[in-house]
């Protein structure tokens, strides 16, 4: 029997991190299946006592010791260290069922700290993985652009464990595989309530998947995305189309912050946060959520703050839905940095005040 770690290097170096490593609970199961003795490895100290070390990040500016990645017991992996690069895991452990209880044991400390259970829900109620892998967008900003075409990955049985109440769906972008209507009947045909978590391309939907989506036992918001102003009118045909099926909430994820000229300047930057702001008018006049997604080169902007602020805005329902942009601002003082970063940027661009005073489902 070897002594092996595991570390997830996101719930190691993030302050707030709810969901589970896929890959490493496929490790661990395929370890156990092994007789191998797993430890899931909270820290980066005494590594040298194990045989082996298997270190997995998702986020590219999550902190790993630089001198961890050299020890010469350790792999590691994953879209944090190599992004579109990262190396596909051997057969065996790309398709093997998850550890779904990998994560128990933190999970029972955590708690014992005074955390409710309600903040494991991923961890202790979904059954995870993916039905198909890749796009065809090739956008330049994204982890597939690398792919051509939507593929067939697992068949649900790969992964699904009947115990658990929710399906949750990594999918790239489940509509544009061919075979979405077989897949999505077997979804339903569960019972169980699913999701899928990376969210979906609107711009895909007809009426047979609106009519399949909107109908299925669903968990939470129906999630998509609107990354980019030259999709406005397709996007809101098919927010259309969507609302002759479902008056439940639709989220967006609205990256921004991504040259696609690859200049980064001034003019960019102005011209970034109103396009920003124009999707979100969009959303709002269809009672759609907005959910800002920052791409890290936001930080180089002489307009950081108000990123930050539009974010904080929308990313939190609860004030979006009541109250305007200028609203919010005010909420914070008239003294604090989200009304100052606000306010600079209107009396350099005075258009940005029509943006500041729209209200949702107004």
């Amino acid at each position: 029997m070897k002594k092996i770690a595991i570390i997830d290097a996101d719930l190691v170096g993030r302050k707030r991190h709810r969901f589970p490593n896929l890959v490493c609970m496929k490790l661990s199961a395929f370890e156990k299946e092994k007789g191998n003795d797993i430890e899931l490895k909270m820290d980066y100290k005494d590594l040298n006592q194990y045989e082996k070390v298997y270190l997995a990040k998702v986020f590219l500016d999550t902190p790993v010791p630089e001198e961890v990645l050299s020890l010469p017991n350790l792999t590691y992996g994953g879209t944090g260290f190599f992004y579109d690069k990262a190396p596909p895991l051997p057969y065996e452990i790309e398709h093997h069922m998850p550890d779904y209880h990998l994560y128990d044991d933190w999970i029972s400390q955590e708690i014992m700290k005074g955390k409710t259970k309600k903040e494991f829900n991923e961890y202790i109620n979904s059954s995870i993985g993916y039905l198909t892998r890749g796009c065809f967008r090739h956008c330049p900003f994204c982890v597939n652009k690398n792919y051509n075409q939507v593929e067939r990955h697992s068949p649900l049985s790969e992964f699904l464990d009947p115990k658990r109440k929710v399906i949750s769906l990594l999918d790239d972008n489940f509509f544009g595989h061919p075979d979405w209507k077989e897949m999505l009947l077997e979804l339903r045909a569960t019972g169980k309530s699913f999701k899928f978590k990376q969210g979906l391309d609107e711009r895909l939907l007809n009426d047979e998947m609106c009519e399949l989506l909107f109908s299925s036992k669903y968990a939470g918001d129906f999630t998509f995305a609107f990354d980019n102003i030259q999709d406005a009118r397709v996007i809101e045909r098919k927010i259309v189309l969507a609302r002759k099926y479902t008056d439940r909430p639709l989220k967006f994820y609205c990256f921004c912050g991504f040259d696609r000229a690859g200049k980064w300047d001034r003019e960019f930057w102005n011209r970034d946060i109103f396009e920003l702001l124009y999707r979100i008018e969009i959303l709002m006049k269809f009672h759609c959520l907005p959910y800002v997604m920052r791409f890290a080169r936001y930080e180089e902007s002489p307009w950081r703050g108000v990123y930050i602020s539009i974010a904080r805005w929308c990313n939190q329902p609860n004030f979006f839905k009541k109250m305007t942009l200028r609203e919010f601002a005010k909420l914070n003082g008239e003294q604090s940095a989200c009304y100052r970063y606000l306010d600079e940027f209107e009396k350099a661009h005075p258009a940005a005040g029509y943006f500041y005073d729209l209200r949702y489902g107004g």
